[in-house]
């Protein structure tokens, strides 16, 4: 009994001009499947065992990109085909489906074993076979060397603004600690210079003491403007100038970033006096300048381990995939990795709210998502404008807002921004994938919500996470 009347084969695009003896042994190998709707008819990286042709129906496929599941096409065309799609090729290996196929209403198949119709495709269509199979290997071989290099490339990109974060504080403990051994070496030989003055012993103690006073203000020095930095620098050069300190000017500069003034100086002499001021005062700038470089140092590996800190953030190492989350930590350390990308008429501006709670969530995941949007905002925006990260508590969800002051997006785009495959960067600068990845993460990942508002000057992405554990997938 024939699978299906001979006409109706016939009337599948697939099979309209085969001849009768090609129609016979698809008839006789043909098998109808019928799934329900919301059932699975197969899934990515199982045996390739057959070949579907849509009879009636609608489906939709999918495939994983990074553990999320990504659908790439929706039809109810009948005749449209799946499963086994490359069963013409020649392969050691076993033939495995390429994407998973869901049934979005009742469906029927026309099945056909794919290892049997390989053979006879290969017998009916030589010539198409072989170039069909070189197309395939060859744009499977491409595909394999370009996807390495996006990565490579995308791996490249966060690491050049790591690298350019960790160099700065890099290069300046560097300088410090030169200075430093500068510094300490001149400390010796005035010490060694006082020694030799005989000085009296409850002097020099005094002068340590004091030293140590004065010492400690450096932690506490005030911030000072151009202007301040100048008027200060002019009293305490006058003071030196007042008593006989050769070459004043050159000290006053270290003495004003140390946050010392003149009642310190004052003090000093109250306890030197003048015939040992000179070399008190030497010898002072030394430890004041010592310690101003030790914090220096202190303060560059300092930032150095926070940025180390925010990229293991970042990654997610040593961490569970699902824990309770500051998601700001996320956002932090994002900016931190992208910090290559912001370019210097970028204003980056944060208004968190640091009264939400911690949520449940996948934070590798979500740092995806902000690399995403934030990526996407600083490429809008170009080389100038301003980059804003919001939070807020609404109900049970918590808000990050991600905004831009870039051209803002066409409400033709708007609606399609989250379709897979859908991008308005020129072939080769984009996959159309970052926003439809980011809005299943969120959406069926986190069971929150991910929306877009844009006008020109002021586009806005808003992700919504629930603060109670959900039936995450």
């Amino acid at each position: 009994m024939s699978v299906l009347p001979r006409e109706e084969l016939r009337g599948l695009f697939l099979f309209e001009h085969l001849s009768e003896e090609q129609l016979d042994w698809i008839d006789e190998h043909a098998v109808l499947e019928q799934y329900t709707g919301g059932t699975t008819v197969m899934r990515e990286g199982e045996p390739a065992t057959c070949f579907y042709l849509l009879l009636s129906g609608a489906l939709r496929m999918t495939r994983l990109v990074g553990g999320t599941e990504v659908e790439t096409i929706r039809s109810d065309q009948r005749g449209a085909y799946c499963g086994a799609t490359q069963f013409f090729v020649h392969q050691e290996t076993e033939h495995t489906y390429g994407a998973s196929v869901h049934a979005v209403s009742d469906l029927t198949f026309l099945t056909l074993p794919a290892a049997e119709f390989a053979t006879e495709f290969r017998r009916w269509f030589p010539m198409a076979t072989h170039l069909l199979e070189g197309m395939y290997l060859g744009w499977r071989n491409s595909d394999t060397v370009i996807g390495s290099r996006r990565r490579l490339l995308a791996l490249g990109e966060l690491s050049a603004g790591l690298t350019h974060e960790l160099n700065n504080p890099a290069a300046a403990a560097v300088r410090a600690t030169a200075s430093l051994r500068e510094r300490v070496a001149g400390m010796r030989h005035k010490l060694a210079m006082l020694a030799k003055k005989n000085v009296d012993p409850t002097l020099l103690e005094q002068l340590l003491d004091i030293q140590e006073q004065l010492v400690k203000q450096v932690a506490s020095a005030p911030k000072l403007t151009a202007m301040q930095q100048a008027d200060r620098e002019d009293e305490i050069g006058d003071w030196f100038d007042d008593h006989g300190i050769d070459q004043g000017w050159d000290l006053a500069d270290i003495y004003v970033r140390a946050g010392l003034t003149v009642p310190d100086l004052d003090r000093l002499l109250d306890a030197v006096g003048e015939t040992f001021l000179d070399g008190a005062v030497r010898w002072l700038a030394y430890a004041l300048e010592t310690e101003m470089l030790m914090g220096e140092i202190e303060d560059s590996t300092t930032r150095i381990s926070v940025l180390v800190g925010k990229a293991k953030q970042y990654s997610q190492m040593d961490r569970a995939p699902h824990q309770w989350i500051d998601v700001h930590e996320g956002l932090d350390s994002t900016l931190v990795m992208l910090a290559g990308k912001i370019a210097p008429g970028i204003r980056v501006v944060k208004e968190y709210d640091h009264t939400i709670p911690r949520i449940p969530a996948y934070a590798g995941e979500l740092n995806q998502v902000w690399t995403n949007v934030i990526d996407n905002a600083l490429g809008a925006m170009g080389t100038e404008g301003t980059l804003t990260l919001r939070t807020s508590r609404v109900d049970d969800h918590v808000h990050v807002e991600i905004g831009d002051t870039g051209p803002g997006i066409p409400a033709e785009v708007r609606q399609r921004i989250f379709e897979p495959f859908f991008t308005t960067k020129p072939v080769g600068q984009g996959t159309g994938l970052g926003l439809d990845i980011s809005w299943r993460i969120v959406v069926e990942r986190h069971q929150g919500d991910l929306r877009v508002d844009s006008a020109p000057g002021d586009t806005r992405f808003t992700v919504c996470l629930p603060v109670s554990e959900q039936s995450v997938i």
